[in-house]
Parts: C-alpha cells; sequence; structure tokens
C-alpha cells in the first residue's frame, strides 16, 4: 500500500468523524430542548389566567373625518371681511414710541410686529393680501369674522375694521364679486374685539358658542378663515396653552395658544373644537417672518361672550369696566412679597391720584387681600373681580398695612372715564365725544427723580405714556416719553391741569401743545398741533 493510499484513508476517517460529532451535537440540541419545552408547558399549567381580561383592539378612529365634519359644520358661518380706507396725509406722523420719528421703536426685531399696525394684512402699507404696493391713496385689508346670530351680527377683531371708510362682507356660497356692506356695531379696545352687522334678506347661519374653559393642553383644534385671501381655509391643531398673556399693558387678554397654522387674513377667524364649537378668535401671532411659525393666539370665547354681550345689549354699545385706580405687578414678585410682607395678595405698586382707592385712603404698598370678603390670590383675580362690578356701586376691599389688616369701602368708578385718555371713547351730555378720549393721549405725573433724569424743573408738565393707535395724538405726531408742558399757552404741571384744560377743547377747536421731545443733548422743545375732528 502505498502513501496516497494512507492518506484517503485518512481523509475518509476524519470526515466520519466529523460527521458523528455533528450528527451528536444536533441530538444534545433537540434533547436540552425538549426537556426545556416541558418545564415551560408545566410552568404554565401551574397559572390560573382565568381573572385576566382579554384585550381589545379600538376599531380605527377617523380623525381626517372628524376634521371634515367640523369644516363643514362651520364653514357656512365663517366670513371673509375686506374693508377699505383712506389715510390722512399728514407729514408729522411717527412710529409709535420714537420720539425722534425716523424709526421703529422696536428695532425691526418685535416678534409681535403685526400685533398692532399691520397685522394680518390689516390696515397698513396699502398692500395686496398676497405682498406687493397696489398703489392709489385707498388701501385695502382683510380679514375674517364669524356670524354668531342668524339676523347677521359677526365677531371680528377691532384692528380687523379700525379706522375703515368702508367694511365689506363675502358669505360662504356667495357668487363672485357679491359682498355685502357692514357697519360697525361697537368695539373694545381692550380685548381688541369688534361686533359687525349685515343685513341680508335671509336668514343666516350661525355659529354654536362653546365653553373656553374646558379646553385642555392637548386638544385638538381647527382654525378656519381667509389668509393671505384663500377663503375657507382650514388647519388643525392643539391647544399649546392657556391663560397666555403677551402684552402686560391688556389686562383683559388672556389667549388660548395653538400650533395651528394661523396667517395674514385669519385675524377675527374662529378657532374650533372637535364638537363644531366656537371656543376662541383667533387674534395674533408671534412671528419673525410676518407668517406662520407654529405659534398663534386666540381669544377664550368666554371672554368674548362677554364683550358681545355687552356691546350689543347696551345702547351706547360700548363695554363697561369697573376700577378703583390702582395699579400692580404684573407679574407676581416673590421678592415684592417679601419686602412688604404679603403672604398672599395683590401689592399695590400706584394708585390713581384723585381716584376711588385714593379717596378710599389706599396707598402704595398697601396688600388687597379681598374683594366683598372674596380671597385675591394675584392680579387677575383682583381685575376680574372689580372690572365686573358696575360703575358707582360700592365694594369692600381688605388689605394689609405695616401687618395689620383693614379694610375699606371704596366706590367703583367706570374704568373708561378713570382712565379716559386711553379707554374708549365715550359721549358727553351735548353728544360730543370727551376730548380725551378724542385726543388719544394717556399721560402721568412727573416725579422729583423723573424731572432730574429728563432734566426739566420739578413739577413741571406731564410725560405722555401712551398713544392710540390712529388717534389725534399720533396723526399730529406724539410719541411715548414726550412731556407736554402747555396746551393752548396754559401751563401743565399735573395730570389735573391736563384734564382740566383738555376737557374744556371742543370738536373743530384749534389746539396747540408745546412739548419737550427727547432725552438729554437730543431734546427739543417745539409744538405740535392740529384742529380736533
Amino acid at each position: 500500500m502505498d502513501s496516497s493510499s494512507t492518506l484517503r484513508d485518512r481523509m475518509r476517517s476524519h470526515r466520519f468523524l466529523s460527521t458523528l460529532l455533528v450528527v451528536a451535537t444536533l441530538f444534545v440540541g433537540i434533547l436540552i430542548g425538549t426537556i426545556i419545552q416541558r418545564g415551560v408547558k408545566g410552568a404554565t399549567r401551574g397559572v390560573n389566567s382565568s381573572d385576566a381580561a382579554p384585550l381589545k383592539v379600538p376599531a380605527p378612529q377617523q380623525l381626517s373625518s372628524a376634521f371634515s365634519q367640523v369644516a363643514k359644520q362651520l364653514e357656512p358661518s365663517v366670513v371673509n371681511i375686506n374693508t377699505e380706507s383712506t389715510p390722512k396725509a399728514n407729514p408729522h406722523i411717527r412710529r409709535r414710541g420714537n420720539p425722534q420719528g425716523g424709526g421703529d421703536d422696536n428695532g425691526g426685531g418685535d416678534p409681535f410686529q403685526d400685533f398692532f399696525d399691520r397685522f394680518f394684512g390689516g390696515q397698513g402699507g396699502g398692500q395686496s393680501p398676497f405682498g406687493g404696493d397696489q398703489g392709489g391713496a385707498t388701501e385695502h385689508s382683510l380679514g375674517s369674522g364669524v356670524i354668531v346670530d342668524s339676523k347677521g351680527y359677526i365677531i371680528t377683531n377691532q384692528h380687523v375694521v379700525d379706522k375703515a371708510d368702508r367694511i365689506r362682507v363675502k358669505l360662504d356660497g356667495d357668487p363672485p364679486g357679491v359682498q355685502h356692506d357692514a357697519k360697525v356695531v361697537g368695539t373694545d379696545q381692550e380685548t381688541d374685539l369688534a361686533v359687525i352687522k349685515i343685513d341680508v334678506d335671509h336668514s343666516l347661519t350661525a355659529a354654536k358658542l362653546g365653553n373656553s374653559d374646558s379646553m385642555n393642553v392637548g386638544d385638538w383644534v381647527l382654525a378656519i378663515g381667509s389668509p393671505f385671501a384663500l377663503e375657507e381655509t382650514v388647519t388643525a391643531g392643539i391647544v399649546s396653552s392657556k391663560g397666555r398673556e403677551i402684552d402686560g399693558r391688556r389686562q383683559f387678554q388672556r389667549f388660548i395658544q395653538t400650533d395651528a397654522a394661523i396667517n395674514p387674513g385669519n385675524s377675527g377667524g374662529p378657532l374650533v373644537n372637535m364638537n363644531s364649537e366656537v371656543i376662541g378668535i383667533n387674534t395674533a401671532i408671534f412671528t419673525e417672518s410676518g407668517g406662520y411659525q407654529g405659534i398663534g393666539f386666540a381669544l377664550p370665547s368666554n371672554i368674548v361672550a362677554d364683550v358681545y354681550n355687552q356691546i350689543t345689549g347696551s345702547p351706547e354699545h360700548k363695554v363697561v369696566r369697573g376700577s378703583i385706580g390702582v395699579a400692580f405687578s404684573a407679574q407676581p414678585n416673590p421678592a415684592i412679597a417679601r419686602v412688604y410682607g404679603a403672604k398672599s395678595g395683590v401689592v399695590v405698586s400706584s394708585v390713581t391720584s384723585g381716584g376711588p382707592a385714593d379717596k378710599a385712603g389706599l396707598k402704595i404698598g398697601d396688600t388687597i387681600t379681598t374683594v366683598n370678603g372674596k380671597p385675591i390670590k394675584n392680579g387677575d383675580e383682583l381685575v376680574n373681580e372689580i372690572s365686573a362690578e358696575k360703575p358707582g356701586s360700592k365694594i369692600k376691599i381688605g388689605y394689609e398695612r405695616g401687618g395689620k389688616t383693614q379694610e375699606a369701602s371704596v366706590e367703583v368708578a367706570d374704568r373708561a372715564k378713570l382712565y379716559g385718555a386711553t379707554a374708549n371713547e365715550e359721549e358727553s351730555n351735548n353728544e360730543e365725544q370727551p376730548v380725551a378720549g378724542k385726543l388719544g393721549l394717556s399721560v402721568r405725573g412727573i416725579t422729583p427723580d423723573m424731572a432730574d433724569r429728563l432734566g426739566i424743573p420739578a413739577n413741571k408738565g406731564v410725560i405722555v405714556s401712551d398713544v392710540k393707535p390712529g388717534s389725534f395724538a399720533e396723526d399730529i405726531g406724539f410719541g411715548r416719553g414726550d412731556v407736554i408742558l402747555e396746551v393752548n399757552k396754559q401751563s401743565v404741571n399735573s395730570e389735573e391741569d391736563f384734564r382740566r384744560i383738555t376737557g374744556q377743547l371742543k370738536s373743530g377747536q384749534d389746539v396747540v401743545f408745546l412739548v419737550r421731545q427727547g432725552r438729554g443733548r437730543n431734546a427739543s422743545t417745539g409744538f405740535l398741533a392740529g384742529t380736533l375732528p
């Protein structure tokens, strides 16, 4: 036998051993698996699962179908609003808040840039809904609204119809070119709401109002309106937050925040829930580009209902709110509470001279704890309680001073009269609007410290704290921070002087203000003048 045959014999032997090893391994694996399986079966037989509830898979929820049903029900109640206005030619008009003119007081970086001026394509720039200058003197703007009464009553935003010479409403289903002239029933600057009315020969489909307090963060909502003139546009989102404050100067605005897409033209349209109920009026957006960025704000329906009922339910068509003439920090500050020793309540930071609280003896630093015996925890509760009281009524204000609890009887005043310079316009006995409302100015007295910083004599003049957009004061060039020294050659040394002098002015009368504008070396004194409308 040669060497080659010996090698073949060895290879055959090795293959046999390898095959035998594989077979043995498989056998052992099968044996072990069988033993484990028997163990599992044995363990399973030892558990009584008769009390286990079977799992059930719910039927697929047709959310898209729910959206379409809500949209179909609401669209007949949502209207497109077009306005026309002719701006006054006045070389003295400046941007609000910049005493020197020539630029925006927010430097162009205000994320709420459209909230008061060009908001949602409204009242500014003479621009078309799709951008670009239309040319001509007449300015066109658009917005949305929602029918809340079959007789033609429509809720929208004030800034949609403010300063409009003509308001036209397009109803769902109207042929192209058909629009209905609308009249303003009343407006409320504090909440930026307006009620308008159209006259038609048939009953309209009114939307159903829901309870905004029942909404929770995460609830689905739809925004319906005419963004960029695209009618019957529906966008979906959720409630992102509640009670959101975006402008500390407006005490009666607490918004529902949503990520439903809201764009220019949506303003005044409804925010609705999955029950096809209006739970908000779309009012503002947070934007750095002028368009949708995922954050929109709607005024809650509970506030909307109160404003609407007051506007339509009173002969004056205005909203009346009570006030006692106190101010406080908008945001709770633990440091204030610690310094003034307030465990709860609202620390008074300012008392209006001659106002109800001042007459009742309240002072700066007092902590208001109760209204008519009801505990007050924060500023919102204080405002809600007092604003709901009728002017002329008396309420009990509980407060703490120096660690001692006291109580005062305070007669509630009409907020519009108490803060007449910035509140809603009202009518006097001779049916002329008081000059405070026509001027559109809010002023404050100048403290010695302020006088020192402004470089003017103490107790001389009053400082402008706010200018109402579109008012006479804005038209003739007033801005925040201006100091009024004289009115028609009469010295103004206090708020009382200003009220007394301007209260004697009549419509059609010329008025000349001696005003100091700017600060430091840039300050100058000049005249601002015009004829009262």
